[in-house]
């Protein structure tokens, strides 16, 4: 039975990487396991290519992209505060290792297949209320005084941890959870060809990590942990939705006989609520009026095209406009401020493409709930006169 030890620490202290390098020098490891993937290990220790502009915007999913951003953004800003670089106790454990010649085994699951199955697996619910605290946090880290060595502490680590799974459950499941038993499975298969093994893991899984090498069978299949989250298409099937809504909508009014007046204001009303909310969101971003122009010119027939998106020719014109360079991204990963990362023409881009998608969103809504009203006019009257035309038409023909 191998001999195995876990060194809890936080990203971003100083005292995380002199306990990694202690526990290196005390406990002698024949291998040393470090909660890092292939990308974030090349990241740390080599000089990578930064995806080019035109990848970054065919990837889609601005939201998603946006909330990786800021994420990095706020822990880049707690390790200026704190004088350390995030990443810089797992770079000492990569460094103590080789230097007791060691080999080094990298833990953690792939960033892509944790990200997507975080955003996958959490409710439209919980994204908002994400958001809405990465946005907030953004303003509250400043100033603030942070005591990064409590973030080891098992007692604060857990409140926390409990904290979030509270705030967002299905999220906690996939970035915890999920994580303490892919963690687990590798460094059980170390254990399976090494002696002695210390693994280096962030403070927030030490317990649930520990659980599953206590009680290995309560382990879940490997392979459930790194499949794509198989659910319903919400964003189609929300989509398909609307344009049949809106379809029938519309033919009930044709239908109704409440005149073509009433028909043309409805088609109006369509195109202003959702191009005046998409423009006003990409105005917000921080976008060029010639981008809102565009997404105010096309929201009307990407609300109602499930596979198109107000967003992405929001950004594309945003693009031609801002000129973004390949080496922006890294500009973005290491902005010390906020308001110095929205001054860089990639980070204005991609958030116009997120926001104007937003709005467009925040229009189609509004729409169906005030389009009646708009009108002057009942809903319940229209809709009945309207089937009830269309039907005796359709048995007219019959």
């Amino acid at each position: 039975m191998a001999e195995i030890c876990l060194v809890g620490t936080a990203h971003v202290s100083q005292k995380s990487v002199e306990d990694v390098r202690a526990a290196i020098e005390e406990f002698q490891p024949d291998i040393v396991g470090v909660e890092l993937d292939q990308g974030r290990f090349i990241s740390l220790t080599q000089e990578t290519a930064d995806p080019t502009v035109t990848e970054i915007l065919k990837g889609g999913n601005f939201a998603r992209l946006i909330v990786q951003w800021i994420l990095a953004f706020i822990q880049q800003r707690i390790g200026a505060e704190t004088g350390v670089k995030p990443g810089a106790e797992m770079l000492a454990a990569i460094e103590e290792a080789e230097a007791h010649q060691k080999p080094v085994a990298l833990i953690d699951r792939d960033i892509r297949i944790t990200l997507s199955r975080f955003w996958g697996k959490m409710r439209i619910w919980e994204k908002i209320k994400f958001i809405g605290a990465l946005l907030y946090s953004l303003v509250g880290v400043e100033g603030e005084e942070i005591d990064i060595d409590e973030l080891t502490n098992q007692d604060v680590v857990s409140a926390a941890m409990e904290e979030f799974r509270k705030f967002s459950p299905q999220g906690a499941q996939a970035l915890i959870d999920e994580r303490d038993a892919y963690l687990a499975h590798q460094i059980l298969m170390l254990g399976n060809r090494y002696e002695r093994v210390l693994a280096v893991v962030g403070a927030g899984h030490i317990q649930g990590v520990q659980r599953y090498l206590d009680a290995p069978e309560t382990l879940p299949p490997l392979q459930s942990l790194t499949a794509d989250v198989k659910g319903l298409p919400w964003a189609k099937i929300i989509g398909v939705a609307v344009t049949l809504l809106f379809l029938l909508l519309i033919a009930a009014i044709a239908f109704s006989g409440v005149g073509l007046e009433v028909l043309i204001a409805a088609l109006v009303y369509w195109i202003l609520i959702n191009g005046i909310l998409s423009g006003a969101f990409t105005l917000i971003a921080g976008g060029h009026p010639i981008s809102a122009a565009t997404a105010f010119g096309v929201s009307w027939l990407t609300s109602l095209n499930p596979a198109l998106a107000a967003g992405w020719f929001a950004a594309i014109v945003e693009a031609k406009i801002r000129k973004p360079t390949t080496g922006e991204l890294r500009q973005i990963l290491g902005a010390e401020t906020f308001s110095e990362m929205w001054r860089i023409p990639l980070f204005r881009v991609v958030l116009v493409a997120a926001l104007a998608n937003v709005g467009s969103f925040i229009g189609t809504i509004a729409y169906f709930i005030f389009i009646f009203p708009v009108l002057g006019i009942d809903p319940t009257v229209i809709v009945g006169d309207g089937f009830a035309n269309m039907l005796q038409m359709l048995q007219d023909l019959l």
